[in-house]
């Protein structure tokens, strides 16, 4: 018999304006949205509430490596929540993505990031990995016969989407450590349920490890476009995940990502993305790059505030709204 044809498969790609007119739109966005002075600093972490309010950068990532910035971009921050969409897809990698769906859920709670009446609330227990209960599990079905090794695993892995080793920020690590009594609370619950494959304390250390990583709005940017870019990061050339599980990870970001804000969000600027309460932001456009920033005062979900004004206005101004189009003429 012969060999069936190999079909093309096709898929949305695009292309960011000219470097110039990119700039120049970054550049807007940073002077339009730098004096908002709405939000506050997350008051979860002692050391969250101390960071300085004014800091503020933007940056966009070319799926062709080229760099956009303005303001505070090289600035140190910590991951926090952002660092969801990307420890789920190394999950999905190792487990495969039916087991990851089956153990960690994929719908929208439409309450808070830490909530545990979500959990309850679920006919199966399940939430989805952009909120806390399936992030803990998430790191519990990282590969190591100890929590070091699950650990070691997640920080390698998230540190080749950054394109640099990425180190633990001590003092937020300790901080957290201290008064994550509610993140405590999940995973017992997760392991009453049996969804926690290890001591629930452990998998709690490791979420709080993970989060507690230092970035730049900058970096976010490498690991946004990463994610947009199949899985390639543009600044070292390594394939870091298989494309379809950036893809999977970016459908969980579109549904998930900015909490019960989320549906708000992808209605005003069509793109899948994800905050956390340090500030960051990441958002993703398929074939076009990604864009990271940074700015500590958040409204009453957890998102950033400048952060969403900037990337909604560059999601219209740049052409990244998955779902606009114009007449065919």
């Amino acid at each position: 018999m012969r060999a069936a044809k190999k079909r093309n498969r096709y898929i949305s790609t695009g292309q960011l304006p000219p470097s110039a007119v990119v700039q120049q739109l970054v550049n807007e966005a940073y002077e339009r949205f730098k004096d908002n002075d709405e939000g506050q600093n997350a008051s979860h972490y002692p050391a969250l509430a101390r960071v300085p309010r004014r800091f503020f950068g933007i940056c966009v990532l070319s799926a062709s490596g080229l760099i956009y910035a303005a303001g505070d971009t090289e600035y140190p921050f910590t991951l926090m929540s952002v660092v969801k969409p990307f420890t789920f897809a190394l999950i999905c990698a190792v487990v495969g993505t039916q087991e990851a769906r089956d153990r960690l859920g994929l719908n929208a709670t439409g309450l808070p990031f830490n909530s545990i009446t979500a959990i309850e609330q679920s006919a199966s227990r399940l939430t989805n990995p952009m909120v806390n209960s399936g992030a803990i599990t998430a790191v519990s079905l990282a590969p190591g016969a100890t929590a070091e090794e699950k650990w070691q695993f997640i920080q390698v892995g998230l540190s080749r989407f950054a394109g640099r080793p990425l180190a633990l920020d001590e003092e937020v690590f300790a901080s957290a450590s201290a008064t994550n009594h509610r993140n405590r609370a999940i995973a017992r619950i997760l392991y009453d349920y049996g969804l926690l494959d290890m001591d629930p304390m452990e998998a709690t250390d490791i979420y709080t490890r993970q989060c507690s990583l230092s970035v730049t709005a900058r970096d976010l940017a490498v690991m946004a476009d990463t994610l947009a870019n199949g899985g390639v990061n543009s600044q070292t050339g390594e394939q870091v995940i298989d494309a379809i599980y950036c893809q999977h990870a970016l459908a969980t970001m579109a549904t998930a990502g900015m909490y019960e804000n989320s549906g708000d969000w992808l209605f005003d600027t069509g793109l899948p993305a994800k905050s956390g309460i340090s500030g960051g932001i990441i958002a993703a456009a398929p074939g076009k790059g990604g864009v990271g920033a940074f700015s500590p005062p958040l409204d009453a979900a957890g998102n950033s505030v400048r952060g969403q004004l900037a990337i909604g206005f560059l999601s219209a101004q740049l052409g990244l709204n998955l779902f606009a189009s114009t007449p065919k003429a």
